[in-house]
């Protein structure tokens, strides 16, 4: 059996017990996926941060209508939409629409993150990046403008470094 050679002062190649280093070895990859796989998730993320941002002014709207004027949003039940007091809307009948957009909020929000996070993972930002993309889904009309600078920084980086490899 022969012994594998390494070349003198750490030339690149070098390899121990555990593989190549990253000072000594093959360069570490700039991105975590290929170009293809974040343009993917960039489309993902585009389409959930402007759902999240509707769906988060629509919430302000029920909430201004629940705090500001004592009311729940009531589609049906006699009319299309009705602003019925909490206790009215209960009994009316119809579909409570300020419960339902609560909800749906929640649940795009989760998927908004999920969003989030595989661009970020992708990306290889630093991780207060991702807190501040998360932010975006909170404050609202917030997404929009984050989602706008976010395409813009990640089709940059994308266009700075051509070179990625395609990872398979």
């Amino acid at each position: 059996m022969t012994e594998p050679t390494l070349e003198p002062s750490g030339a690149s190649g070098a390899t121990g017990a555990t593989g190549p280093t990253p000072s000594k070895g093959t360069p570490k990859r700039r991105f975590g996926g290929t170009h293809r796989q974040i343009r993917s998730a960039l489309a993902f993320y585009k389409v959930l941060a402007y759902a999240t941002g509707v769906m988060l002014l629509l919430v302000v709207v029920e909430m201004v209508a629940k705090y500001g004027f004592d009311s729940e949003i009531v589609a049906g039940g006699g009319a299309a939409i009705q602003f019925l007091p909490e206790v009215v809307a209960e009994t009316a009948g119809g579909f409570n629409l300020s419960t339902a957009v609560l909800i749906v909020h929640g649940w795009l929000y989760v998927v908004y993150l999920i969003a989030d996070f595989r661009l970020w993972q992708f990306m290889r930002w630093p991780f207060s990046r991702f807190v501040l993309i998360a932010l975006g889904g909170v404050v609202p009309l917030l997404s929009f403008f984050v989602e706008k600078r976010v395409h813009r920084q990640a089709e940059q980086d994308l266009t700075a470094h051509p070179e990625a490899a395609p990872r398979y």
